[in-house]
């Protein structure tokens, strides 16, 4: 475990949770006109952020970004999938986990 011990990737899963929220509220926007799903936006976007940069203090920054990135791509394919009813497939299911096992592997062959 890296210095900070679960501190760091509990940041680092509240990020990805801010950025999920960050392109929904994107979405809802319609074309940033109205008001509340902008203040979200606005919102998640800063929470985004500041998590992100929280958890980079003990992972390294390589490893931070391409699990928040997956996790966040993850968790936005499955918002669109409960919410805004996009369908889903075997291939996208398939390229969801690669994401996942890729960042995971990461982990793994980050140095300690």
């Amino acid at each position: 475990m890296q210095a900070g011990g679960m501190r760091p990737w509990v940041f680092l899963t509240v990020s990805a949770l801010f950025e999920v929220a960050w392109i929904v509220s994107l979405k809802l926007t319609d074309g940033l006109s109205r008001f509340l799903p902008l203040a979200g936006y606005l919102v998640s976007g800063l929470g985004a952020a500041v998590f992100l940069s929280l958890a980079m203090k003990a992972i390294p920054m390589g490893t931070a970004y391409a699990v928040w990135m997956g996790a966040s791509l993850v968790g936005a394919m499955i918002v669109d999938a409960a919410f805004f009813r996009e369908p889903w497939n075997v291939a996208r299911i398939a390229c969801a986990m690669l994401i996942v096992a890729g960042t995971c592997g990461l982990q793994l062959a980050s140095p300690r």
